[in-house]
């Protein structure tokens, strides 16, 4: 590829965008056949030697955000909430130690039913956890068994039920489409979930990642697209009757709820990712860089010990940089201001003027010039919208 790296026209980043920190905790109990992350099932968890070589990641990792302060924190997996409550304070006790984590920061922590209990949840809360992102994915016996989760439907109601009683603010998690499911039972698990008032929800469809169980030797029987989409509507509706904002893609709060640590990535801000096989986009005065630490955890501790542990990094090109930000910023319903664009990626706007025409011209994108914003035929059509500002 002769494109050569960002040269921003303005002489640089003339400000340096948000900064996150992701936390990688890559064990579950068991893999889930439609998952395609960076898990892998734990008969042991090796937490202190985990920990140690986290720390030193995020020690090693300094002078890349020197200076920077931290506003948000995620602890994604696997099943973060596997780790044991000291070993998560252990680790918020280092990243305060070390670097510039903002007072009232949002801590976020995934946990999975059948992980927890309230003693483990008080814990968290303890530790500086402020909010808990919870995989229910359904209430229905059924849907549970044929997505291979490891809780049942009363583990579900009861991790919720403890969310919704140790924090301020919390996640469900939920799937639709899901093998051999109705559009009442989509419903039914949407109602059962609104019933904890949950202050954020996702609803996820569930896809079919082709290195899965599910992607190639067992693929399930999935309602078709139209049923899929008749959910999808009728979810967003009831739960904008509910009083949620329908935020992004396939995220809904309450107001003032939103995802602080999401809508950092949306809005295309920086977050450094420490632990096995994390991602990071770090924007530097002259250049924005992509990196991936070492995937397979074994060799992710040993690597760290090395300093060998950043197994991939790739400057973002100036052909990159319009679909990187355009692919972010326009899950969101309201979209971002059009000057972000700029700020964020140190490139004119009018890079994208040909792209942007087309896509008004479809009436995917509104056609408010301070704002990028998809219509709602946009966000129904995401790839189509995204696709016309993909590198020639």
């Amino acid at each position: 590829m002769a494109e050569s790296v960002v040269h921003f026209h303005n002489g640089g980043l003339t400000v340096q965008p948000p900064l996150s920190l992701y936390i990688h905790l890559p064990w579950c109990v068991k893999k889930c056949p439609y998952c395609d992350f960076n898990s892998h099932a734990a008969q042991t968890l090796p937490e202190a030697a985990y920990i140690d070589a986290l720390l030193l990641d995020l020690e090693r990792a300094l002078p890349d955000i020197w200076g920077r302060r931290i506003q948000t924190v995620f602890f994604g997996g696997g099943t973060p909430s596997l780790f044991s409550a000291e070993g998560i304070d252990r680790i918020l006790t280092g990243v305060r130690t070390l670097t510039q984590l903002v007072p009232g920061a949002e801590i976020t922590l995934e946990a999975n039913p059948g992980t927890v209990e309230a003693a483990k949840f008080a814990g968290f809360r303890e530790a500086g956890v402020t909010r808990v992102s919870l995989g229910i994915q359904s209430f229905n016996p059924r849907h549970l068994q044929a997505l291979g989760r490891i809780h049942d439907d009363r583990e579900a109601r009861r991790a919720a039920e403890l969310a919704a009683t140790h924090f301020d603010t919390f996640n469900l998690d939920l799937m639709f489409a899901l093998p051999g499911q109705t559009l009442a039972e989509a419903m039914m698990d949407l109602d059962t979930a609104l019933t904890f008032r949950p202050p954020h929800l996702s609803a996820y469809h569930l896809t079919l990642e082709p290195n899965t169980p599910f992607g190639h030797s067992a693929p399930p029987n999935l309602p078709d697209d139209d049923l899929a989409a008749d959910m999808q509507l009728a979810i967003e509706a009831r739960l904008m009757e509910a009083g949620m904002q329908h935020y992004e893609t396939s995220a809904y709060a309450r107001p003032h709820h939103a995802s602080r640590h999401n809508l950092n990535y949306w809005q295309f801000g920086d977050y450094l990712g420490i632990g096995a096989g994390a991602h990071s986009k770090l924007s530097f005065h002259d250049r924005i860089v992509r990196q991936m630490r070492t995937k397979h955890p074994q060799q992710y501790m040993d690597a760290v010990k090395q300093d060998a542990h950043i197994a991939d990094t790739r400057p973002l090109t100036r052909a990159d940089l319009p679909f990187e930000f355009m692919m972010n910023a326009l899950r969101l319903t309201e979209g971002v201001p059009a000057a972000l664009f700029e700020e964020r990626t140190g490139l004119p706007l009018i890079v994208c003027a040909a792209a942007l025409e087309r896509a008004r011209g479809l009436g995917l994108l509104e056609a408010d010039p301070v704002r990028l914003r998809p219509t709602v035929q946009g966000q129904h059509f995401l790839n189509d919208l995204l696709a016309l500002f993909l590198p020639d």
